[in-house]
């Protein structure tokens, strides 16, 4: 398999490290969807990232959808088994893809020209953003995001919403504000999986 999309997406990056955990066999291609299209075109026509080809040239292209195909070929989940453990895991890890989800909004929002931004939706997606970061920064005060050994997937998906916050819109994300939450990704970013797959910073 091959998984397509530069390590500076969240989407690829949290793709990326499921995978690496599940123990599935894939091969990783950084391929830009905006510096390099006609060749992510070539691999998937939706130029979408990340995009994952398949043994048999099948490609999917939703990171959820990939994770799951993932857990299928693993035969496993990273997720708990435990109906309330599991739960909360997957009401963190929604809260966790909405604060990168909004952050990608920001960084696309600040770089349209003056002329073309909306004040009112620019506050809005901050809003939410900001929202979204209260609720795991108070879940890692409580002790529901872990940073290993073993990690579930809001561990994953809520350390590297702050890593991409912090890698693109630092200036929305002060650490100050959201201690617990920053103390997590650190910890999460000393782990030699999160080390195999950096941020892309080229």
């Amino acid at each position: 398999m091959l998984l397509v999309g530069m390590l500076d997406s969240p989407y690829v990056r949290r793709a990326a490290i499921t995978g690496a955990l599940l123990e599935v066999g894939f091969e990783h291609r950084s391929v830009s969807v905006f510096r390099h299209m006609d060749a992510f075109r070539a691999i998937n026509p939706l130029i979408k990232a990340p995009s994952l080809v398949c043994d048999d040239g099948t490609v999917i292209s939703e990171s959820l959808l990939i994770i799951q195909h993932f857990e299928d070929v693993a035969g496993r989940s990273l997720r708990p088994i435990e109906d309330t453990a599991r739960v909360r895991d997957l009401s963190l890890t929604g809260i966790g893809i909405v604060a990168a989800d909004k952050a990608v909004s920001v960084e696309y929002e600040r770089k349209r020209p003056e002329a073309q931004r909306y004040a009112p939706w620019q506050e809005r997606i901050v809003t939410q953003l900001h929202t979204a970061l209260d609720l795991l920064d108070r879940a890692a005060q409580r002790g529901e995001l872990g940073s290993g050994p073993e990690l579930e997937p809001a561990d994953i998906a809520a350390a590297i919403a702050w890593g991409f916050c912090r890698f693109v819109i630092p200036d929305y994300v002060e650490e100050s504000r959201w201690p617990a939450l920053a103390a997590q990704a650190r910890a999460c970013e000393e782990l030699d999986v999160f080390k195999a797959w950096p941020i892309d910073r080229e």
